[in-house]
């Protein structure tokens, strides 16, 4: 399995959840950047630039991975979503409004050097010019968000304070960066939650709420009433309802994992490769398509 790239420093939080689970999801398909581009719309080089955090990967291509992948496309396009509304929250570069006078410590440039200037600006640019001004406008937005601010506040007739101004876009920052870390919760296995009771996530579940297992036999499957998934991926850190009914379905098989509370830990990922093993799957504690089948047998 490759070792990934560090992505940049400015990469935003929901995109960075975004970009993690696209990685998994490459890499639990064994498919290579090659084989990407021959099944999908995309080149080799554009998945490079997307999976690396180079470039917003677009929705479409997100769709593409997930199909190509074997995976139901829901959950990557909640949070291509949260993602796609902090991009467009962020200011566009370069709108910030210029002083209408020079700073006194600088003097205005003579015409020689506003042309001098201006060549050594042409000979800067190259054929890759769109994917650096991508990058700089991630790492200077915080520079221009602040520059506008200030700028709109000393506009004249201006009747809003400073202070509401500022006041306003850190409450837009903070409600979007909060929806992202909702939605993607389940799937952040860089700083899990410390579990301290029951925690509304979305959808009826409660983190830290034990459930009960009703297993019974539909539709020529077996099912514990939580979820009908056959394809969720569910690996370390996952939570919810597919979690609880994976649960059940493995302590129903002989495998208990010993708790049902729809996160899935280090327990239940154990009894998952029991489960794997018996059955003669592949052993990496991941439940995905093959081993849902063999669960709902």
């Amino acid at each position: 399995m490759p070792r990934w790239k560090e992505l940049p420093a400015e990469t935003s939080h929901s995109e960075r959840q975004l970009l993690v689970q696209l990685r998994r999801l490459k890499d639990h398909s064994d498919l290579s950047l090659a084989a990407l581009a021959s099944r999908t719309s995309y080149s080799r080089s554009s998945w490079e630039r997307y999976l690396n955090g180079k470039k917003p990967v677009p929705r479409k291509a997100v769709e593409e991975l997930a199909r190509v992948c074997g995976t139901e496309p829901t959950r990557l396009i909640v949070l291509y979503d949260v993602a796609e509304r902090a991009r467009a929250k962020a200011p566009a570069r370069g709108r910030a409004d210029e002083p209408s006078s020079p700073p006194r410590s600088e003097q205005p440039s003579s015409p020689a050097q506003d042309q001098e200037q201006g060549q050594e600006k042409g000979r800067e640019q190259t054929p890759d010019q769109d994917q650096d001004q991508d990058h700089d406008q991630d790492q200077e937005s915080a520079s221009t968000l602040a520059s506008a601010s200030a700028s709109a506040s000393v506009r004249p007739g201006r009747t809003v304070p400073l202070g509401w101004t500022l006041a306003v876009v850190a409450l837009a920052v903070a409600v979007a960066f909060g929806a992202g870390l909702l939605t993607a919760r389940g799937w952040d296995d860089e700083a899990p939650a410390e579990k301290t009771g029951p925690v509304a996530v979305g959808a009826g579940y409660l983190r830290g709420q034990t459930y009960k297992c009703a297993v019974r036999r539909q539709d020529g499957e077996l099912r514990a009433g939580h979820s009908d998934t056959r394809e969720m991926l569910l690996d370390i850190n996952s939570t919810g309802f597919d979690v609880v009914e994976a649960q059940c379905l493995l302590r129903e098989k002989g495998f208990s994992p010993g708790v049902f509370d729809g996160l899935y830990d280090e327990r239940t990922k154990g009894a998952a490769k029991k489960f794997q093993h018996a059955h003669h799957l592949v052993i990496d504690g991941i439940i995905g398509p093959d081993t849902w089948r063999e669960l709902r047998r």
